[in-house]
């Protein structure tokens, strides 16, 4: 599968976050607005960078009703340890399958060791993708005043 642009069905996605059960992405998010974020792993410092933020717009994107979900293909334990050690309190998935998820979603996959490039989309509450962000390396990604910033001007549009 090619990159999803805006518009197209984000696809089926299970995510199994730390301490909870797998669930399918599109089923959390449904009717609420979402962001969707690919790490590259818990050794990355602008991903960790990234969680941070989103964490830090928790009660302002609690507010205007948009909720996040990460994952990476780091192991359950290290993904516990980025979780505790930045106090995220949304669903952070761990094991991800790299080359599956890249065949899901365009996202690019560094091949040795094998992960995720970050990734993040912006999906409305319909589930469709309303903008995405692909990187092929360590820096280009979605930050929390974009995402709020869009999704008012998307609410202001069809109100």
């Amino acid at each position: 599968m090619g990159l999803l642009d805006t518009g197209a069905a984000f696809p089926a996605l299970k995510v199994s976050p730390v301490g909870g059960d797998t669930f399918d992405v599109r089923e959390y998010l449904a009717g609420n607005f979402g962001v969707v974020l690919f790490y590259r792993g818990s050794w990355c410092p602008y991903c960790a960078a990234q969680l941070r933020a989103f964490q830090r717009a928790h009660d302002r994107f609690e507010q205007a009703g948009i909720k996040v979900v990460a994952l990476s293909v780091d192991s359950e334990g290290t993904t516990q340890d980025l979780v505790d050690k930045h106090k995220l309190t949304f669903p952070v998935g761990h094991g991800a399958d790299a080359r599956a998820i890249a065949e899901a979603t365009g996202a690019f996959v560094n091949d040795d060791p094998v992960y995720l490039q970050s990734t993040g989309f912006v999906l409305a509450p319909d589930g469709n993708v309303v903008t995405s962000v692909y990187s092929s390396g360590a820096i280009g990604r979605l930050v929390p005043e974009d995402v709020l910033g869009l999704v008012a001007h998307r609410k202001e549009a069809t109100s």
